[in-house]
């Protein structure tokens, strides 16, 4: 997330050890559960230790690493059933020099009608590469910035993918070059104006691989206020899932992640959901953002409890979601 840097207090920062990639090709695909238990703490553990190792050097835009994460996310769709929403899963963006890619999958909608509305999921899966050194270590690994939200995005599209119960038509989308300015999602949301998408609503996942303390809600979404997208999570969830963060709003998240070019250009509620709230994460952007300090269990109900909201969502008879402002 492209907050601001003064914000975060530094503490203590932790050494890295080298996770070694043991996957890159095709992704097995696993016997469909209910939306309950659709994942697991182990699974969500397997998929961040290989796309925040130090072999994938921090996952630069334009570098090798994030290459390494593409083929990764392009494998995992096929093997889930997502088709490519381009004439391939890449979309290579307009607006960076070094060659980078948006990875773009789509599950269409089992409806003849209502297929014809899209609903957007996205995060972005780079972070910021190699950076000076602490006690030795110099990758910064982006454990929670953002392979949290891209695990979290890849296990949402395998759900879809494998099960097909939406009635809507749901783009998934992994962005790069976040960390550069929102370059990814600004040049997709553009891209995607200038084709109509009939876009309903974007659904953006960032930082979620630590719990919130002493919250009576399990996850925060940025402009709050802007839209009824937290009634209406709630209702599907039917419990007080999503709630109000004040810092969110006092330092102007909404305008700091991948949701916001899509506000800009199509004018829909579009909201990132987030469980970093400054307080429990001390390691923004530095070395020491490790998937030793994430929490796959907190990660995994995440998950599982997002499914059944983006279900609802998806197959209500109107679009329930409104702009408030």
């Amino acid at each position: 997330m492209r907050v601001l840097l003064y914000v975060v207090v530094s503490l203590f920062v932790m050494g890295c050890g080298s996770t070694k990639i043991v996957q890159t090709t095709d992704v097995n695909p696993q016997t469909t559960k209910s939306s309950e238990t659709f994942t697991d703490a182990e699974r969500i553990g397997e998929m961040m230790n290989y796309l925040a190792s130090d072999d994938l050097k921090g996952r630069e835009a334009g570098g090798e690493g994030i290459e390494i994460a593409a083929r990764y996310i392009e494998n995992y769709f096929k093997s889930y059933g997502l088709k490519p929403y381009f004439e391939t899963y890449r979309d290579t963006l307009s607006n960076f020099k070094k060659p980078a890619y948006n990875i773009v999958g789509v599950v269409e909608g089992n409806d003849p009608d209502l297929k014809d509305e899209f609903i957007l999921i996205g995060a972005h899966y780079d972070h910021i590469g190699a950076i000076e050194p602490e006690n030795g270590d110099y990758i910064a690994n982006g454990a929670n910035d953002n392979a949290s939200g891209t695990t979290s995005v890849l296990e949402m599209a395998r759900y879809f993918g494998t099960n097909k119960t939406n009635k809507r038509s749901i783009i998934f989308a992994l962005f790069s070059a976040e960390e550069k300015g929102l370059l990814g999602s600004k040049h997709l949301a553009k891209k995607l104006k200038e084709q109509d998408l009939n876009l309903y609503t974007m659904l953006n996942f960032e930082m979620t691989g630590v719990p919130l303390q002493g919250k009576d809600y399990f996850v925060y979404i940025t402009g709050y206020d802007m839209s009824n997208l937290a009634e209406v999570s709630n209702r599907y969830a039917k419990e007080n899932w999503v709630g109000f963060l004040p810092t969110a709003k006092e330092f102007n998240l909404y305008q700091r992640s991948d949701n916001y070019p899509f506000h800009e250009e199509f004018g829909v509620p579009s909201h990132t959901f987030c469980t970093f709230d400054f307080t429990n994460f001390n390691h923004y952007h530095k070395v020491g953002d490790e998937n030793s300090l994430m929490d796959f269990g907190h990660m995994a109900t995440l998950v599982n409890k997002a499914i059944p909201v983006i279900e609802g969502i998806a197959n209500a008879p109107s679009q329930e979601i409104r702009l408030t402002k």
